[in-house]
């Protein structure tokens, strides 16, 4: 690493066991739909979903030692994990465009059948857009401002002194209240930072909430034509990837309190959160137009 500037990481088993928990998850998703005895389906998700909480857990302790304890992250490893990041936001773009296009194939395809066209199919009554799917719209795009405030507060901090005495420092009374100041400075866009990024994440899990409280209303189901499958595929899988996000930036709140990114240590990994939450905040505007206006 010394000599190259990268890193090779250590063997380590979390791949192994993060693959086997979401087989399992899936394997016990399956076996709910096809009517298989509750109580193996439930003892199967229940260990499959704690292997993947544990995974991920010590997946991301070793991740975050590497970076901050051992200076493993060199700046050649960080832009391999800026490229890298940049290209799974890419698949997860093609992802979605793979839903969006089945989502138009159908409704189009339905809409110009001249006879009985109609799109939602006759006996689907879509969900009103101006109302709750408007309001998780505005809890989506607040929660981008706040995230880019917590980026800028991040940035500011990064380039103060983290409280600790500088050697560099001389004893005259100037460079004293200077060097103070830059430390009352870094502290107050530090806890602007984590008020910002606390913010974020309580707006996510209100988003998802309220997400629940219209599956659980809605008049469709799944089962109900190409919409109602469509329709739950497509957010489904958003929500899916909000409370990923969500997590996400949870995990970069508790990095911020303990100030992994202060005083020109790279903060990369509150970087690649916040893309992520970008681009859920596109994805979420690209199916509020689609599904819920269009659609309606």
């Amino acid at each position: 690493m010394f000599r190259t500037g990268y890193h090779l990481v250590d063997i380590s088993p979390w791949p192994f066991s993060g693959a086997l928990s979401i087989m399992g998850l899936t394997t016990s998703l399956v076996g709910y739909m096809h009517r298989a005895p509750l109580t193996w389906v439930y003892f199967f998700g229940s260990l499959s979903l704690f292997l993947l909480v544990f995974t991920m857990v010590r997946w991301w302790s070793d991740v975050v030692v590497e970076s901050t304890y051992l200076g493993c992250h060199t700046s050649l490893v960080v832009r391999n994990l800026r490229v890298g990041m940049v290209l799974f936001i890419l698949s997860e773009v093609f992802f979605f465009v793979s839903f969006f296009w089945a989502f138009f194939h159908v409704s189009i395809g339905e809409i110009s059948m001249r006879t009985v066209g109609q799109w939602p199919p006759v006996g689907v009554k879509a969900i009103y857009p101006w109302k709750v799917p408007a309001l998780n719209t505005a809890i989506l795009l607040g929660s981008g401002m706040t995230v880019t405030w917590a980026h800028k507060a991040v940035s500011v901090h990064n380039k103060c002194p983290a409280g600790v005495l500088n050697p560099n420092v001389s004893s005259s009374a100037v460079n004293c209240e200077e060097y103070n100041m830059l430390v009352e400075k870094g502290a107050c866009y530090q806890k602007q930072a984590i008020a910002s990024m606390a913010l974020t994440v309580g707006l996510g899990a209100f988003f998802m909430c309220i997400q629940y409280e219209e599956y659980y209303m809605a008049s469709f189901t799944m089962a109900d034509s190409a919409f109602g499958s469509t329709f739950f595929i497509m957010t489904g899988f958003h929500g899916m990837h909000v409370l990923v996000g969500t997590v996400f930036l949870f995990i970069c709140t508790l990095r911020l309190a303990y100030r992994h990114f202060s005083f020109n240590h790279h903060y990369f990994g509150l970087d690649a959160a916040i893309w992520y939450w970008h681009f859920v905040d596109v994805v979420w505007i690209g199916l509020f137009f689609a599904v819920y206006v269009w659609g309606y």
